[in-house]
């Protein structure tokens, strides 16, 4: 700043000393009432500039002191007209066709290292930048986020990832084509290869695209507006967009519950139809629903940014959110909308209402379980779906939302790491840190109480309606599922069912498969899933209750009865399933164990290689195969309840049981190695290790036991 001002009297005197000589008859008072307008007149244009490279809000909210980066110093880079623009950006772009993998190399941490290019202020040939705000206060916060993770490094030469200093978080802010011309300059651009550039802001009138319009090549892009059109999957990562009132407004959180309002709708700028049809709405259920909009009795600015109004009533923006146990969040021009920030900050359920649109971090998020996301032409069935949710689970919704605001929403810093570890899990997946974030997310909250039993069956009717029948008495049991894989024979008609206290529920496979005990049904509502075979007659009540009871203290594990282990045979050169009863174990099977349901999504759609069809095609394993995918996630081993090891259906022939097939244990074993083999590791754990009831085997009475009836070796 010194140096422009300077610059600026340098101006001012030598105009001065040259005035009289070219206008000779100017008086004095004439001259310097021109010197003064013309110094103002530059001070004004060298006030501009410097605001031209100064960070600013992406809204422009506030002013912003300049932390890390002195971007008014940075070397000023000039865009001929001639220079090269990218190609568009490749729609068909997946990690194993446009990311160079082999340029993150081996590191013992697994862990990507990030390069951040220098400071640059790029204009075209008349000087004028490529960007009507210069660096965003959040893109600074982004890059000053990177620049202190364990992610960064200044060595161009060890980066796997680059990250550009030329902020396109606003493309409302840019000029796409010289902003393209300036990527294209970058040295390492090659196409756009192994570069990300974060947008949250895409698209622009009339059309409103849903990804960033500036010409990127091969580039990866952390959009905040993406539909399925535009999203290329397991490559783009969708982020949200953020809302600058994060940092503005503090909301202390609040407990779980019900509020004064059942639905609330606080944007603005509503389409018309969408707007009538929320009005209708709020004509039939009354004061249950409030619908707010712009103040028009407010004068424009940042005060009126923190207002909404009802026929003349003004409310607090976004504190009137925590009022409410559902926020509606409407599409708007773009689908990416910051009001789905400030719902989750209140812990106020989302109502996510924009057809295609990819929820942000979905890769990693199970939006399930923080928000209702309901299609826009039901919008006129809002009201009634939402009724149909059940307290308990609305309160947990209204929890989870909070978290997922902490966790990944409320800051750059949030936004950006965030989406660093999901690339960097792609590139390592097998010692990938998916777990960082859904163990802190589903195992740290309070467990809702009860489990799922979910029992696999084809045509065992006897056995299965026993299994029901001692399953029921446990007192912990929520529901039953029964999934009926047989497509050729019916279910028993309802009114052959066992009569329990509990909802039982039969669904119908399209296909028979191992792997659809591990679905993740719409019917499972509790956290704990109990899998059972329908042969599994034998354990009692209190052995179900107290592995139940085990499973809420490690809710990360698998928590069963029938133990298993592995082991290397060191003449074959490869490992061995064995089954023998040993104090050492490593597996517990899913024939008869507790688990967290998100393990049913992971196991269905995050499964690596192509484990989950081998499974299918050889009707084995799957046991195995989930006791894998826990272990590679959790670094944990099973827990094994109970003194229990004999596991067979007394009335079970060899036609019957899958396992007294000859093959069976040699078919185990291939499993084991070809598991491993896909993991690229072995992540099961040996452990000696058994949880059992406190007391089961003194010599104490009955009555002063909590599980007295445990079942023997």
């Amino acid at each position: 700043p010194i140096r422009l001002a300077e610059s600026g009297m340098c101006a001012s005197g030598k105009y001065s000393s040259r005035g009289p000589a070219l206008i000779p008859r100017m008086k004095t008072r004439h001259r310097i009432y021109y010197i003064t307008l013309f110094s103002v007149v530059l001070l004004g244009l060298i006030a501009t500039g410097m605001f031209q490279f100064w960070p600013h809000s992406i809204e422009s909210t506030a002013d912003w002191t300049l932390d890390k980066r002195s971007v008014h110093d940075a070397p000023l880079v000039r865009l001929p007209v001639s220079s090269p623009i990218p190609e568009r950006g490749d729609l068909s772009c997946r990690m194993h066709t446009c990311f160079d993998v082999y340029r993150c190399g081996y590191n013992p941490k697994n862990r990507i290292k990030v390069y951040i290019y220098p400071l640059q202020r790029f204009v075209d040939e008349v000087g004028v930048p490529i960007s009507s705000t210069g660096l965003s206060r959040e893109y600074n916060d982004l890059l000053s986020a990177i620049s202190d993770s364990d992610f960064y490094t200044d060595d161009v030469t060890r980066a796997c990832l680059f990250v550009p200093s030329i902020d396109v978080l606003n493309q409302n802010s840019l000029r796409i084509r010289e902003t393209a011309q300036a990527l294209a300059m970058l040295p390492r651009w090659d196409k756009g290869m192994n570069h990300l550039l974060f947008n949250m802001l895409p698209g622009g009138p009339p059309d409103y695209n849903t990804a960033l319009d500036v010409p990127r090549d091969r580039a990866l892009l952390a959009g905040g507006g993406f539909s399925t059109w535009t999203y290329r999957q397991g490559y783009d990562v969708s982020i949200p967009v953020y809302s600058p009132l994060s940092a503005d407004v503090e909301l202390p959180e609040r407990q779980p519950g019900p509020r004064r309002y059942f639905i609330l709708s606080s944007q603005t700028a509503i389409h018309r139809e969408y707007r009538a049809e929320l009005e209708r709405l709020k004509e039939e259920n009354g004061e249950a629903l409030l619908l707010l909009d712009k103040c028009s009795n407010l004068s424009q600015g940042a005060a009126s940014a923190r207002k909404r109004c009802y026929k003349g009533q003004v409310y607090d923006y976004p504190q009137i959110l925590q009022e409410s146990s559902f926020c509606v969040v409407l599409r708007g021009a773009r689908l990416g909308q910051a009001a789905l920030s400030d719902v989750l900050q209140a812990g106020c359920v989302p109502v996510i209402l924009a057809d295609s649109y990819i929820l942000p971090f979905s890769e990693v998020l199970d939006w399930k379980r923080a928000s209702v996301v309901i299609p826009e032409e039901k919008l006129s069935e809002m009201y009634t779906i939402l009724k149909s949710i059940p307290h308990r689970q609305v309160e947990e919704m209204q929890r989870q939302a909070r978290w997922f605001w902490e966790a990944y929403f409320s800051s750059m810093k949030a936004i950006g790491l965030t989406t660093l570890q999901i690339i960097n899990d792609r590139i390592y997946p097998y010692a990938s840190r998916l777990k960082c974030f859904y163990l802190s997310l589903f195992f740290s909250n309070p467990l809702a109480p009860g489990f799922t039993a979910v029992v696999l069956t084809y045509d065992r009717i006897e056995s299965l309606f026993r299994v029901i029948t001692e399953i029921s008495k446990v007192p912990s049991l929520a529901k039953l599922l029964v999934v009926w894989n047989n497509q050729n024979k019916s279910p028993p008609e309802e009114s052959l069912w066992p009569k329990i206290a509990v909802p039982l529920k039969v669904v119908r496979t399209k296909e028979n498969k191992l792997s659809n005990r591990f679905f993740p049904y719409d019917e499972i509502e509790t956290e704990a899933v109990l899998a059972i075979d329908d042969d599994i007659i034998m354990l009692t009540s209190d052995e179900l209750q107290f592995g139940y009871e085990v499973w809420r203290e490690f809710p990360d594990r698998l928590v069963g009865y029938p133990g298993r282990l592995h082991l290397w045979d060191h003449e074959m050169g490869k490992w061995k399933y064995e089954s023998e009863w040993t104090n050492e174990v490593s597996m517990v099977l899913t024939g008869a164990a507790f688990y967290h349901k998100y393990f049913n999504y992971l196991y269905t759609y995050k499964m690596p290689g192509d484990i989950k069809s081998w499974v299918d095609a050889h009707m084995n394993c799957e046991d195995i195969a989930m006791n894998f995918l826990v272990a590679n996630i959790t670094g944990k081993a099973p827990i094994k309840v109970t003194p229990r090891k004999k596991f067979k259906c007394p009335e079970c022939t060899a036609i019957d049981g899958l396992s007294l097939d000859q093959t069976h244990m040699v078919e185990r074993s291939e499993c084991i190695n070809k598991f491993a083999s896909v993991f690229g590791t072995m992540p099961l754990k040996v452990v000696e290790h058994r949880a059992d009831p406190v007391l089961y085997k003194d010599d104490f009475p009955e009555k002063l036991k909590s599980f007295p009836n445990i079942g023997s070796l």
